[in-house]
């Protein structure tokens, strides 16, 4: 399935390699040579199937596997064929002729020495990568298809590969690539809600992603001032993105494919979906005297559940709160880092020790300097930074042990579910966890419009999602009858109960089925009967 990257529908003009979606090809400045990458859309599209129809879900959850380079039994990477392809092409005279005639054509006999030596050049940083996160076993914990730990490995590319090696840390905490529609309008963003400015959640995953970035001499001084935090970033290209994404809307159900919504039953759901949903889910616009950015129209108030309430995965938000990076290498000062626009939450800059900073602080600090660097290097004016930044927004970094409840519109396009991808279908997602499947398969594109998921029965080529590894538990934000605690977060649902919010999930963010909906009388929201310890 080419490593279940999404193909192209048509080769138009614009894409003339007839590339996946979200594999984009452009040319250096300075040299002009021209250089395949990814952009947003690799992770954040994805696609539906069914009865031989393709339903294409922009903004959505992608199904590839494109980060692990580490060797396993099951393969299976794009990363991993990627490193072994090169290494037998370059390893077999007879191979790399052969790649070396289609690349360069009528210049193959001047121009193969040193293709062979920039080949290397990009050999080697792959197998060393590969080495490296293999030898150090810093990722224990198979992403498989659909995931990857972005946290971890940002972290770890910026603080462990950039400024010293003690910095690397155990990512075991895959999650979910996030639908990305009407990301605009949160007040705060990732999945535990750690971070605020768009152009700094941006700036931070292109550095995540491999944007060039030299902070340390091969001394392990820190470079020139003249050169410190000069990146590949390209701060007009992200505007772009952002800006494009304020015009992006949820995805409506497709009803000639995956069959008419019951509207009856949906107006039930509705009922049952404000008795037990919406206090989390339901967007919760701010007054103008409220907002982080008084322009923004509407800002949403997140609210970010603590994994002691929610009761889901603790992993990823264990690791963030907890993961702890030196930086004194960098020869920080804290005068330095008071001249920029970083706004701490719950903490200030005097508490920090920069030999023990966490992971969401030091992004931080490090992104702002690139920021800084590179609207210098583009010579962009002070109101347009206003612009790029966000609505003007600084740097705002806060730390909870949690995730982020975010609305509901589309979700029915964004399986498996729960921010790690733990549970295949939003059926079980609001059964109870002794109802949900602790293995099921992963890769398959089939969709099931009743259960409302992926297909996840066995299949050639397929990943085994196991929920009793680390960072994959199915635990919580479980609806079953008895007290609230450990992530029991509603009364028990009835199965008619559940196909009803089900439907109702199917019409949420799809103006003409909402229309339809009928009224329902719908009981008043309450915390449930608390536990007596």
């Amino acid at each position: 399935m080419a490593f279940w990257l999404i193909p192209p529908s048509n080769p138009p003009p614009l894409n003339p390699g007839n590339l996946p979606v979200g594999f984009a090809r452009h040319s250096d400045n300075e040299t002009g040579e021209h250089y395949l990458d990814i952009s947003c859309a690799a992770c954040h599209t994805g696609e539906l199937r069914y009865n031989g129809q393709a339903v294409r879900i922009d903004g959505g959850a992608a199904l590839h596997s494109l980060a692990s380079t580490v060797p396993t039994i099951r393969g299976g990477s794009f990363g991993q064929a990627l490193g072994m392809s090169m290494a037998f092409t370059y390893y077999n005279p007879v191979k790399f002729n052969r790649f070396a005639k289609q690349v360069l054509g009528e210049t193959y006999d001047e121009n193969k020495a040193q293709l062979r030596r920039d080949f290397k050049v990009v050999l080697d940083r792959l197998l060393g990568t590969a080495f490296n996160d293999m030898h150090r076993g810093l990722y224990p914990t198979q992403e498989g298809f659909g995931r990857t730990d972005a946290f971890g490995r940002i972290a770890n590319t910026v603080f462990g590969d950039a400024i010293d090696p003690s910095n690397y840390r155990i990512a075991n905490a895959p999650v979910s690539y996030p639908q990305v529609w009407d990301i605009w309008k949160f007040d705060w963003v990732q999945w535990n809600g750690s971070a605020m400015q768009p152009m700094a959640r941006n700036v931070g995953e292109a550095l995540g992603v491999g944007a060039t970035l030299r902070l340390l001499s091969t001394d392990g001084h820190p470079v020139a001032e003249a050169e410190r935090y000069a990146s590949s970033v390209r701060l007009h290209d992200l505007h772009t993105l952002e800006e494009t994404l304020k015009t992006l809307q949820p995805p409506t159900w497709p009803e000639a494919i995956f069959g008419k919504v019951d509207i009856a039953l949906a107006s039930r759901g509705q009922a049952l979906f404000k008795e037990n949903c919406a206090y989390c889910h339901a967007p919760d616009p701010k007054p103008i005297q409220d907002r982080f950015a008084p322009a923004r129209d509407p800002e949403w108030r997140m609210r970010v559940v603590e994994t002691s309430v929610i009761g889901t995965d603790p992993t990823t938000a264990d690791n963030i709160a907890d993961h702890r990076y030196d930086l004194t290498n960098l020869g920080w000062t804290k005068e330095e880092l008071s001249k920029l626009d970083v706004r701490l939450f719950g903490t200030t800059l005097a508490e920090l020790d920069l030999s023990n900073i966490s992971s969401a602080k030091a992004l931080a600090y490090i992104t702002a300097y690139v920021e800084n660097r590179a609207y210098q290097d583009a010579g962009i004016s002070d109101s347009q930074r206003w612009e790029m930044d966000g609505f003007g927004l600084p740097i705002g970094v806060q730390e909870i042990r949690g995730y982020k409840a975010r609305p509901l519109d589309g979700i029915w396009a964004t399986p498996p579910f729960l921010h790690n991808g733990s549970v295949p279908t939003l059926f079980q997602l609001l059964s109870p966890v002794s109802e949900r499947q602790s293995e099921f398969w992963v890769g398959n594109f089939e969709f099931n419009p009743k259960q409302i998921g992926y297909r996840s029965e066995k299949f050639k080529g397929g990943f085994l999602f196991d929920t009793r590894i680390t960072g994959n538990s199915n635990r919580g934000h479980e609806f079953r009858a008895g007290c609230r605690e450990d992530g029991v977060i509603g009364r028990a649902l009835e199965p008619e109960e559940r196909w009803a919010l089900i439907e109702y999930l199917k019409v949420l963010g799809n103006p003409d089925l909402q229309a339809q909906l009928q009224p329902v009388q719908a009981k008043p929201w309450t915390p449930g009967p608390a536990c007596q310890n």
